[in-house]
């Protein structure tokens, strides 16, 4: 997921920090405990706004670190949520790395650790399932299930020429008449091409690019990591 780093509206004039935008407070004054109120409002502005700022997330984190006693549980996990809005990236993991181990073994974030896991294993099915049970850590950010369906998408684009409608309906949780709109518009809009099978049923023709069409590399140095390999064995399982 491409991620969007957009300065916040500026403060209400009551705020010593009004002349200044978010982004600018995080560079001049990084660790002083005076802006962590202006970091939480931003946090917030990122959800309603479907923007991203990781250094400003980071930056609250680090805060949190210092005053412990200050830290919201809501906060940190709309900051954790939205770090798993961009993967691949590895923001989830710095994110996680700021946030002290006994905190990370309470709700929610014991559970966005665990949907973070499946993500990386790209065991779909399993995160989807349980991100069900957990709608109301997830859904109060808008555009997650979007997100993860455009990760899921990118991940097997990473090794199949052509999926399985299956595969794909489980990767990205959609089934029926509505991944039939959705195949129509990724058809029209994206590229994609359908194709009928003798014996596997429908086939998504995936849009061709270094890693499913391997002539298409430029030098060995464009090799797919392994990381996204191990990655994609459980999908071939």
């Amino acid at each position: 997921m491409a991620r969007e780093r957009e300065n916040p509206k500026p403060q209400q004039q009551q705020s010593p920090s009004s002349s200044y935008t978010v982004e600018e407070l995080v560079a001049v004054n990084p660790y002083n405990p005076d802006i962590l109120p202006d970091l939480e409002n931003y946090v917030n502005e990122q959800v309603s706004s479907q923007t991203y700022s990781l250094n400003a997330n980071l930056c609250l984190l680090r805060l949190y670190q210092f005053e412990p006693e200050r830290m919201s549980t809501q906060i940190v996990s709309r900051i954790l949520v939205k770090a798993l809005m961009a993967m691949p990236a590895p923001d989830f993991s710095l994110c996680l790395f700021l946030i002290p181990e006994r905190v990370q073994m309470e709700e929610p974030f014991k559970t966005l650790i665990v949907l973070s896991h499946y993500l990386e294993t790209t065991r779909f099915r399993q995160f989807w399932d349980e991100a069900a049970k957990n709608r109301s850590v997830v859904e109060v950010v808008p555009g997650f299930e979007q997100a993860i369906q455009a990760y899921a998408i990118h991940v097997l684009s990473l090794t199949y020429q052509k999926v399985p409608r299956p595969v794909l309906a489980e990767a990205i949780n959609v089934e029926g008449l509505s991944l039939d709109k959705f195949l129509e518009h990724q058809v029209t809009n994206c590229g994609w091409v359908l194709e009928k099978s003798q014996g596997r049923g429908q086939l998504v023709v995936l849009p061709r690019n270094e890693f499913n069409q391997p002539e298409l590399k430029k030098s060995s140095a464009d090799s797919i990591p392994l990381e996204h390999i191990t990655r994609i064995f459980p999908i071939l399982g």
